[in-house]
C-alpha cells in the first residue's frame, strides 16, 4: 500500500481551501497533489471503513473533545459568539495538524478531503465568517464528525449525541 503525505499548507490557504465546497474538493478541481491524488473517493463496500493514521485520529479526537462539552448549549441555543469563535479556532488548529501530518492512501485521502471541506464550512460559520449562523456551523461540525466515524476506522470513536 502506498501512502500519500499531505504537504504543509499555510493557515490562510488552509482556511480558504477548507471553506470550499465538498464537491469541489472531491472532484479534485481545487486541491491537487498531482497524478497520485487524481483518484476520487470511491465508496467502500458495506461495513468497511477507510484506514486512519495517528495524526488523523489525534486531530479528529481533539475536535470531538472540544465540541462535545458544548453540545447541550448548542442544542439550547445558549452558546455565545465568543465560545463559537473559540471552538472554530480549536477546530482550525486541529485541521492544520491533520493536513500537515496525516499520511493516507490516495483514495482515503480523497474521502477525508470531503469531510475536511464540511469541517471548513462549519468552522467559517462558527467564526462568523459566513452567512450561516454560528449554531448552524456547530450542527454541521457534528454531522461532519459523524460522517468521519461512519467512513473511517477510528478505534473507540463514538457518535456524538445531538
Amino acid at each position: 500500500m502506498t501512502t500519500h503525505r499531505i504537504p504543509h499548507i499555510p493557515a490562510l490557504l488552509l482556511a480558504a481551501a477548507a471553506a470550499m465546497s465538498a464537491n469541489a474538493w472531491a472532484a479534485g478541481t481545487t486541491h491537487d497533489h498531482g497524478p497520485a491524488h487524481a483518484t476520487a473517493a470511491k465508496p467502500l463496500p458495506a461495513g468497511q471503513r477507510w484506514a486512519t493514521d495517528a495524526p488523523l485520529r489525534e486531530g479528529m479526537g481533539r475536535i470531538r473533545a472540544a465540541l462535545e462539552p458544548q453540545l447541550k448549549a448548542v442544542h439550547h441555543d445558549k452558546l455565545g459568539a465568543e465560545e463559537y469563535k473559540a471552538l472554530a479556532a480549536q477546530t482550525e488548529q486541529q485541521v492544520a495538524h491533520i493536513v500537515a501530518n496525516c499520511k493516507l492512501a490516495p483514495e482515503a485521502d480523497a474521502a477525508l478531503h470531503g469531510i475536511l471541506a464540511q469541517i471548513g464550512e462549519a468552522t467559517e460559520a462558527m467564526a462568523g465568517k459566513s452567512k450561516a449562523k454560528p449554531r448552524d456551523g456547530a450542527v454541521k461540525l457534528v454531522a461532519a464528525l459523524d460522517e468521519y466515524g461512519r467512513s473511517f476506522d477510528h478505534p473507540g470513536w463514538k457518535k456524538l449525541h445531538r
